[in-house]
């Protein structure tokens, strides 16, 4: 357990190291008028959170930088008092009458933007979802358009053509039937396609079914959840990430994104906001990197994460207000686009 003049050091330290990315030398720190103290009192004290494991000397004759370790006493601190600065820049999502798909990557590229890091945001892949309506729709006279909305405001479209004019009685029952036999079934189901035959239907509406049934098959092949990436140049610029090896391997996470996504899901299992730092990442190519994450959805129910992947000299405090409102204001369109649906 630290002092609170240790605590007040190692934030000090954390802080100028943010800033500067070079070490930070007791005689800095001596001469900042809120520590009250003396420069052997420093050294002592840096001393001590050395041996915590909360500070590292670079060279022998150089100031102290923070550990992972000390990145997250830090962090934590800070998370436990709900205590933040406001971002440098203003999170401002446009969402508004966006499909999904486009508010995701809307969010992802102003996360970056904002955050000047990697942004990663992940949505449920459709066979996670429900189906919430269905619209059969004849859009020429041989030409049926299935419209599949799902519980996440998912949109599935397929065109339909038939060899003569297809009767728009026939039409306007396909789409009462699908709704009454299809809502509420999870897209990967495998009853979905048993609910379309029932042997007291006639050959026609049945072989009308057949026709439509591949938009059903489309969705639920769906696989893993979707990923939506922006701001890898950002991370590579800057001297952000200088090893050649680290490079490799973050190229071959975001390549492998399996990986990535049993990561982010991970952050779903948090009640709030899921901080990794350094060596704290399972994942080999994340172990010189950080992760800020949160989950995203209605209610309590997770849809999926919104992350950034940085140095471990991040600025948490900002990235970690600057995540959860991108979450807050995603999960806002969420719940906005099932309630119209």
């Amino acid at each position: 357990m630290l002092t609170p003049r240790q605590e007040l050091i190692l934030c000090k330290v954390v802080d100028d190291y943010l800033q500067t990315g070079q070490p930070v030398a007791s005689k800095s720190l001596a001469a900042d008028t809120e520590l009250g103290c003396g420069p052997s009192t420093i050294r002592n004290e840096l001393s001590l959170l050395e041996e915590h494991g909360l500070l590292a000397h670079p060279h022998v004759s150089a100031g102290r930088i923070p550990t992972d370790a000390g990145h997250r006493y830090v962090v934590d601190r800070m998370l436990a008092s709900g205590q933040g600065p406001l971002p440098a820049r203003r999170l401002e999502l446009s969402l508004i009458r966006r499909e999904v798909e486009e508010a995701m990557r809307a969010t992802t590229e102003t996360l970056s933007q904002v955050t000047n890091l990697l942004a990663v945001v992940s949505a449920p892949a459709m066979h996670t979802a429900t189906i919430r309506h269905i619209e059969v729709l004849a859009l020429q006279p041989q030409v049926v358009m299935v419209v599949i909305i799902t519980s996440t405001g998912g949109v599935s479209k397929m065109l339909v053509t038939f060899e003569s004019a297809v009767d728009p009685g026939l039409v306007a029952w396909a789409g009462e039937y699908l709704n009454e036999r299809l809502v509420g079934l999870g897209l990967g189901a495998r009853m979905l396609h048993q609910r379309l035959v029932d042997p007291s239907l006639s050959a026609t509406e049945l072989a009308f079914l057949a026709r439509l049934a591949a938009a059903f098959s489309d969705i639920s092949s769906e696989g893993e959840d979707v990923l939506y990436l922006d701001g890898t140049a950002r991370l590579l610029t800057a001297g952000q990430i200088q090893d050649t090896v680290q490079i490799n391997e973050l190229m071959d996470l975001l390549e492998r994104r399996v990986a990535l996504l049993r990561m982010l899901r991970s952050a779903l299992g948090e009640s709030g906001i899921y901080v990794r730092i350094g060596h704290e990442n399972e994942i080999p190519a994340m172990r010189s990197l950080a992760l800020v994450a949160t989950g995203y959805g209605m209610g309590a129910r997770k849809l999926g994460a919104v992350s950034v992947i940085g140095p471990v000299r991040m600025d948490y405090a900002g990235v970690i207000v600057t995540v959860r409102e991108a979450a807050h204001q995603l999960s806002r369109f969420v719940e906005d686009v099932y309630a119209e649906n």
